[in-house]
Protein backbone atom coordinates (compact mmCIF):
# COMPACT_ATOMS: atom_id res chain seq x y z
CA UNK A 1 0.00 0.00 0.00
CA UNK A 2 1.25 3.38 -0.75
CA UNK A 3 1.43 6.47 1.88
CA UNK A 4 1.60 10.04 1.09
CA UNK A 5 2.56 11.92 4.06
CA UNK A 6 2.87 15.13 1.57
CA UNK A 7 2.69 15.89 -2.25
CA UNK A 8 4.47 17.62 -4.61
CA UNK A 9 7.84 17.41 -6.02
CA UNK A 10 9.98 19.02 -8.51
CA UNK A 11 13.06 17.96 -10.58
CA UNK A 12 16.13 16.95 -8.80
CA UNK A 13 18.09 15.79 -11.90
CA UNK A 14 18.02 14.64 -15.71
CA UNK A 15 15.96 11.46 -14.35
CA UNK A 16 13.41 13.44 -13.30
CA UNK A 17 12.74 15.29 -16.98
CA UNK A 18 10.01 12.98 -17.59
CA UNK A 19 8.89 11.80 -14.38
CA UNK A 20 5.71 9.77 -14.80
CA UNK A 21 4.09 11.46 -11.38
CA UNK A 22 4.99 15.10 -12.65
CA UNK A 23 6.66 15.40 -15.93
CA UNK A 24 5.21 16.98 -18.81
CA UNK A 25 2.79 14.56 -19.88
CA UNK A 26 1.66 13.56 -16.76
CA UNK A 27 -1.27 13.86 -14.53
CA UNK A 28 0.10 15.84 -12.22
CA UNK A 29 2.30 18.54 -13.93
CA UNK A 30 3.04 21.69 -12.66
CA UNK A 31 2.11 20.08 -8.82
CA UNK A 32 5.13 21.26 -7.36
CA UNK A 33 3.98 23.02 -4.26
CA UNK A 34 4.77 20.88 -1.64
CA UNK A 35 2.19 20.25 1.06
CA UNK A 36 1.31 17.71 3.92
CA UNK A 37 -2.02 15.66 2.90
CA UNK A 38 -4.82 14.11 4.34
CA UNK A 39 -3.14 10.80 5.22
CA UNK A 40 -0.18 11.92 7.14
CA UNK A 41 -1.63 9.69 9.99
CA UNK A 42 -2.28 6.80 7.89
CA UNK A 43 -0.22 4.06 9.68
CA UNK A 44 -1.50 4.83 13.28
CA UNK A 45 -5.01 5.10 12.27
CA UNK A 46 -7.24 3.29 14.48
CA UNK A 47 -10.61 1.54 14.73
CA UNK A 48 -12.83 0.20 17.30
CA UNK A 49 -14.50 -2.45 17.49
CA UNK A 50 -17.48 -2.85 19.22
CA UNK A 51 -17.92 -6.58 18.74
CA UNK A 52 -14.76 -7.56 20.54
CA UNK A 53 -14.62 -4.45 22.58
CA UNK A 54 -10.86 -3.36 20.71
CA UNK A 55 -9.23 -0.73 19.13
CA UNK A 56 -7.23 -1.71 16.31
CA UNK A 57 -4.99 -0.34 13.87
CA UNK A 58 -6.41 0.18 10.24
CA UNK A 59 -3.54 -0.95 8.58
CA UNK A 60 -3.05 -4.63 9.32
CA UNK A 61 0.23 -5.56 10.39
CA UNK A 62 2.97 -7.57 8.10
CA UNK A 63 2.28 -4.78 5.16
CA UNK A 64 4.99 -3.27 3.15
CA UNK A 65 4.27 0.59 2.65
CA UNK A 66 5.46 2.70 -0.21
CA UNK A 67 5.98 6.05 1.62
CA UNK A 68 6.79 8.78 -1.03
CA UNK A 69 6.78 7.13 -3.83
CA UNK A 70 5.04 9.73 -5.31
CA UNK A 71 7.07 12.93 -4.03
CA UNK A 72 10.62 12.43 -2.01
CA UNK A 73 10.88 11.86 1.95
CA UNK A 74 13.99 14.08 1.85
CA UNK A 75 12.58 17.20 0.29
CA UNK A 76 13.20 20.19 2.30
CA UNK A 77 9.52 21.70 2.49
CA UNK A 78 8.81 18.33 4.58
CA UNK A 79 11.76 19.13 7.09
CA UNK A 80 9.18 20.73 9.85
CA UNK A 81 7.16 17.72 9.31
CA UNK A 82 9.67 14.74 8.61
CA UNK A 83 10.50 14.19 12.36
CA UNK A 84 6.61 13.57 13.45
CA UNK A 85 6.70 11.18 9.94
CA UNK A 86 9.73 8.84 11.44
CA UNK A 87 8.04 9.03 14.84
CA UNK A 88 4.79 7.34 13.10
CA UNK A 89 7.19 4.80 11.67
CA UNK A 90 8.59 3.92 14.40
CA UNK A 91 5.36 3.80 16.62
CA UNK A 92 4.29 0.50 13.46
CA UNK A 93 7.46 -1.83 13.86
CA UNK A 94 4.90 -4.59 12.37
CA UNK A 95 5.42 -2.26 9.03
CA UNK A 96 8.01 -2.15 6.50
CA UNK A 97 8.59 1.29 5.28
CA UNK A 98 10.01 1.25 1.81
CA UNK A 99 11.54 4.92 0.49
CA UNK A 100 13.15 5.86 -2.66
CA UNK A 101 14.97 9.01 -2.93
CA UNK A 102 17.45 10.89 -5.50
CA UNK A 103 17.67 13.19 -2.67
CA UNK A 104 19.87 11.46 -0.17
CA UNK A 105 22.42 14.43 0.02
CA UNK A 106 19.26 15.90 2.76
CA UNK A 107 19.28 11.92 4.71
CA UNK A 108 20.83 13.32 8.04
CA UNK A 109 18.25 16.41 7.99
CA UNK A 110 15.24 16.44 10.36
CA UNK A 111 16.94 12.67 11.58
CA UNK A 112 15.43 11.04 14.91
CA UNK A 113 17.99 10.75 17.95
CA UNK A 114 17.58 7.22 18.02
CA UNK A 115 17.98 6.32 14.70
CA UNK A 116 21.55 5.00 15.49
CA UNK A 117 22.45 2.56 12.89
CA UNK A 118 18.82 2.77 11.32
CA UNK A 119 15.73 0.91 12.53
CA UNK A 120 15.11 -2.75 11.61
CA UNK A 121 11.70 -1.40 9.69
CA UNK A 122 12.92 1.08 7.09
CA UNK A 123 14.37 0.27 3.61
CA UNK A 124 15.83 3.49 1.84
CA UNK A 125 16.77 3.34 -1.93
CA UNK A 126 18.83 5.08 -3.66
CA UNK A 127 17.65 6.14 -7.19
CA UNK A 128 20.61 7.04 -9.58
CA UNK A 129 20.24 7.51 -13.73
CA UNK A 130 23.73 7.82 -14.68
CA UNK A 131 27.54 7.68 -13.88
CA UNK A 132 27.28 11.35 -12.56
CA UNK A 133 24.56 11.08 -10.45
CA UNK A 134 25.78 7.44 -9.32
CA UNK A 135 29.04 9.40 -8.26
CA UNK A 136 27.53 11.81 -6.72
CA UNK A 137 24.63 10.34 -4.72
CA UNK A 138 26.11 6.75 -3.62
CA UNK A 139 29.65 7.62 -2.00
CA UNK A 140 26.87 9.47 0.53
CA UNK A 141 24.26 6.77 0.53
CA UNK A 142 26.97 3.90 1.76
CA UNK A 143 28.34 6.46 4.50
CA UNK A 144 25.00 6.68 5.71
CA UNK A 145 23.45 4.27 8.60
CA UNK A 146 21.04 2.38 6.85
CA UNK A 147 20.28 -1.32 7.50
CA UNK A 148 18.52 -2.40 4.21
CA UNK A 149 19.69 -0.62 1.44
CA UNK A 150 18.88 -0.93 -2.48
CA UNK A 151 20.04 0.91 -5.58
CA UNK A 152 17.56 1.78 -8.42
CA UNK A 153 18.82 2.52 -11.49
CA UNK A 154 15.74 3.68 -13.21
CA UNK A 155 15.31 5.66 -15.68
CA UNK A 156 18.39 4.04 -16.81
CA UNK A 157 20.11 6.70 -19.13
CA UNK A 158 23.17 5.15 -19.66
CA UNK A 159 26.54 2.97 -18.40
CA UNK A 160 27.24 2.77 -15.18
CA UNK A 161 29.64 1.45 -12.94
CA UNK A 162 28.18 0.56 -9.41
CA UNK A 163 31.14 -1.60 -8.54
CA UNK A 164 32.70 1.04 -6.32
CA UNK A 165 29.31 1.51 -3.85
CA UNK A 166 27.62 -2.49 -3.96
CA UNK A 167 28.95 -2.82 -0.45
CA UNK A 168 26.13 -3.47 1.85
CA UNK A 169 23.43 -3.36 -1.12
CA UNK A 170 20.83 -5.85 -0.82
CA UNK A 171 19.77 -5.86 -4.13
CA UNK A 172 20.07 -3.25 -7.31
CA UNK A 173 16.84 -2.76 -9.62
CA UNK A 174 16.52 -1.57 -13.31
CA UNK A 175 14.58 -0.35 -15.57
CA UNK A 176 14.06 2.13 -18.76
CA UNK A 177 12.10 5.22 -19.13
CA UNK A 178 8.37 5.10 -20.48
CA UNK A 179 6.58 7.85 -22.06
CA UNK A 180 5.73 9.84 -24.70
CA UNK A 181 9.84 11.32 -25.10
CA UNK A 182 11.18 8.77 -23.46
CA UNK A 183 14.92 8.32 -24.14
CA UNK A 184 16.29 5.29 -25.13
CA UNK A 185 17.40 2.53 -22.77
CA UNK A 186 20.40 -0.25 -24.21
CA UNK A 187 19.61 -3.67 -23.23
CA UNK A 188 23.84 -3.43 -22.78
CA UNK A 189 23.83 -0.78 -20.03
CA UNK A 190 21.25 -3.27 -18.47
CA UNK A 191 23.43 -6.77 -18.75
CA UNK A 192 26.36 -4.95 -17.56
CA UNK A 193 25.19 -3.95 -14.18
CA UNK A 194 23.64 -7.65 -14.07
CA UNK A 195 27.62 -8.71 -14.19
CA UNK A 196 28.10 -6.34 -11.46
CA UNK A 197 25.37 -7.47 -9.32
CA UNK A 198 26.79 -10.98 -9.98
CA UNK A 199 29.91 -10.61 -9.13
CA UNK A 200 29.17 -8.54 -5.56
CA UNK A 201 26.74 -11.55 -5.09
CA UNK A 202 23.47 -9.15 -4.81
CA UNK A 203 20.25 -9.61 -6.30
CA UNK A 204 19.66 -8.07 -9.49
CA UNK A 205 15.89 -7.45 -11.03
CA UNK A 206 14.81 -5.97 -14.25
CA UNK A 207 11.60 -4.11 -13.51
CA UNK A 208 11.23 -2.45 -17.11
CA UNK A 209 12.48 -1.64 -20.56
CA UNK A 210 10.90 1.42 -21.34
CA UNK A 211 9.17 2.45 -24.15
CA UNK A 212 12.24 2.84 -26.25
CA UNK A 213 14.45 -0.51 -25.93
CA UNK A 214 17.54 -1.16 -27.71
CA UNK A 215 18.46 -5.15 -28.24
CA UNK A 216 20.44 -6.51 -31.16
CA UNK A 217 20.68 -3.44 -32.85
CA UNK A 218 17.01 -2.81 -32.88
CA UNK A 219 14.94 -0.06 -31.00
CA UNK A 220 12.28 -1.84 -29.98
CA UNK A 221 9.35 0.42 -29.22
CA UNK A 222 7.45 -0.99 -26.58
CA UNK A 223 3.77 -0.39 -25.12
CA UNK A 224 3.67 -0.30 -21.61
CA UNK A 225 1.67 -2.60 -21.21
CA UNK A 226 4.26 -5.11 -22.79
CA UNK A 227 7.33 -4.06 -21.39
CA UNK A 228 7.53 -6.25 -18.04
CA UNK A 229 5.66 -9.19 -20.18
CA UNK A 230 9.23 -8.22 -22.38
CA UNK A 231 10.72 -8.33 -19.39
CA UNK A 232 9.68 -11.67 -18.10
CA UNK A 233 10.77 -13.35 -21.34
CA UNK A 234 14.37 -12.33 -20.98
CA UNK A 235 14.75 -13.65 -17.89
CA UNK A 236 17.67 -11.81 -16.87
CA UNK A 237 16.47 -11.36 -12.62
CA UNK A 238 18.64 -13.38 -10.29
Amino acid sequence: MAWEPWTGCYPASDGCKYCYFYGPYSKRYGQNTVVKTDEFYKPVETVYMPNKKITKYKLQSGKTVNTCFATDFFLPEADEWRAEAWSIIKQRPDLTFLFLTKRIDRFTVSLPDDWFSGYDNVRIGCTVENQETADFRLPLYISCPIKHRWIVCSPLLGKINLSPYLHGVENVRVGGESGREARVCDYEWVLDIKQQCANAGISFIFDGTGSHFLKDGIIHNVNPYRQKSFVREMAIDM
